[in-house]
């Protein structure tokens, strides 16, 4: 089928920059994979992935108060106290394995 249709989209400079960058070194033009996006759109009867609100987000720590960087500390020493915790090396070995490096 003939490409004959436009799509015009304002978008911020650094997102474009940063996405094109990543399809650049795939060999996949911008063009190419905004229509597979739209095919997955199409295939999934809706977005490809989940829109949702992360579960917990890691607090910015220069953005808390005083009162609310303790009760953050308060919460890990709870945690720890608790045994909710995980040795360094498999936290390691997770990030590894979950990023492939």
């Amino acid at each position: 089928m003939a490409k004959t249709a436009n799509l015009y989209a304002r978008i911020e400079p650094d997102l474009k920059e940063q996405a094109e960058g990543i399809l650049t070194a795939l060999g996949i033009p911008a063009s190419n994979a905004i229509t597979m996006f739209y095919k997955q759109i199409i295939l999934h009867k809706g977005l490809p992935f989940d829109v949702k609100l992360p579960e917990a987000a890691v607090p910015d720590i220069s953005r808390l108060s005083d009162a609310e960087l303790d009760a953050e500390l308060e919460k890990g020493y709870a945690d720890m106290q608790a045994g909710r915790t995980h040795d360094a090396k498999s936290v390691f070995d997770g990030i590894r394995r979950d990023y492939g490096i």
